[in-house]
């Protein structure tokens, strides 16, 4: 039988499962943010805003192009150049 996750813990787990899904996304560039919208209902960018936003409700600022880049790891439209295909569509 399992022992129940302390708070504490919990919180790592999941930021590290967090991490391990921002990179599975920076690793897998093939996969278009419209790929994810049309089969999982969010994007890199969703991402970014739900980062963004949980930054802000613990009192730190941070850019839209700050946010997307902690999750695409470099400047959104370098992301953009080097690997969306198809048309340029950016998903608000």
């Amino acid at each position: 039988m399992s022992n129940p996750i302390p708070e504490s813990e919990r919180t790592e787990i999941e930021a590290a499962a967090f991490r391990r899904l921002v990179k599975h996304l920076r690793d897998n560039t093939e996969v278009q943010n419209i790929d994810l919208m049309n089969l999982a209902g969010f994007c890199r960018n969703c991402l970014s805003k739900w980062y963004r936003a949980e930054a802000d409700e613990r009192g730190f600022e941070i850019s839209d192009p700050q946010a997307r880049e902690e999750i695409y790891g470099m400047p959104y439209d370098e992301w953009k150049a080097k690997y969306q295909t198809g048309p340029k569509q950016d998903h608000k």
